[in-house]
């Protein structure tokens, strides 16, 4: 028997807001939506969780990044420029030192 690992679903801020607010207008029980939508209940507890702890800004996801979020990425990018200009510099250090003695190696 193997045990593979199975790739994580992943849903978008729409599709989450829409299972929750089948639930929130009477649709249809967590249980029956679940169902309905091939989610397991869980899921879609804590969905409806998140979403009565911040119904404006609730599944931000890849869409929408928080500043903070957005600034760490923009440092890391800048971080990455940098390593690279040192490893170049570096590499033309040693270069120019070889020349400067003549070096044939």
């Amino acid at each position: 028997m193997s045990l593979e690992k199975r790739p994580r679903k992943s849903y978008t801020r729409e599709y989450k807001l829409n299972a929750v607010r089948l639930t929130i207008g009477g649709d249809g029980s967590v249980t029956q939506v679940a169902r309905d939508l091939g989610l397991n209940k869980n899921t879609l507890h804590n969905w409806r969780r998140q979403y009565r702890q911040d119904e404006q800004d609730v599944f931000p996801g890849k869409g929408k990044l928080k500043p903070a979020d957005d600034e760490l990425r923009q440092l890391r990018r800048e971080n990455q420029t940098l390593r690279d200009e040192v490893k170049f510099l570096k590499r033309a250090a040693v270069w120019l030192a070889r020349e400067a003695h003549g070096s044939t190696e």
